[in-house]
């Protein structure tokens, strides 16, 4: 029991931390490069549609707005970072909460690009992996490094979580 909750305390810790570093890097890149980040409300408004059955939009923007969309996308937003971090822990143990590591972390990260480019997109009007896009290859790249910096943001979060989970 008590190696579940170690478990929990550091998927959200760690989740939530991960997270925080993406959003923190789409703020950068809106500033530097000009860049705008997902529109979350707009993940909410895909979310809200599957109550009624609809998997897919010919593109998210156009489809009518959900109530509660922007709370609904931005909550499931953390939570999704939440599950990728227990997906780490799930696959390299407590141990890697105990003494976080980077290539565990960055696999995670990396790899959590296969949401955006084999679901969310397509499920969003952009196609697999933004190839109904203006720019598919910019668009890839961004989502890649997006990925690659929340696989960073799992190493630096689960580094300041875990002298809190192992006291």
């Amino acid at each position: 029991m008590v190696e579940a909750a170690e478990f929990v305390a550091s998927a959200v810790l760690t989740g939530i931390g991960a997270t925080v570093v993406m959003d923190i890097w789409g703020m950068v890149r809106k500033r530097l490069l000009g860049i705008p980040s997902l529109d979350y409300a707009l993940v909410g408004r895909w979310l809200g549609h599957l109550v009624s059955a609809r998997l897919r939009h010919d593109r998210i923007a156009a489809s009518p707005q959900v109530v509660g969309e922007r709370v609904i996308g931005w909550t499931a937003h953390y939570l999704i970072g939440i599950g990728f971090a227990g997906v780490l822990l799930a696959i390299f143990g407590l141990d890697w909460a105990r003494q976080p590591t980077i290539a565990p972390a960055l696999m995670v990260g990396i790899g959590s690009v296969a949401a955006p480019f084999l679901v969310m997109q397509p499920a969003m009007g952009a196609g697999i992996a933004a190839s109904r896009t203006p720019h598919p290859w910019a668009a890839r790249l961004q989502s890649l490094v997006t990925h690659t910096v929340f696989g960073i943001g799992l190493y630096a979060a689960g580094w300041l979580a875990h002298p809190f989970l192992n006291s």
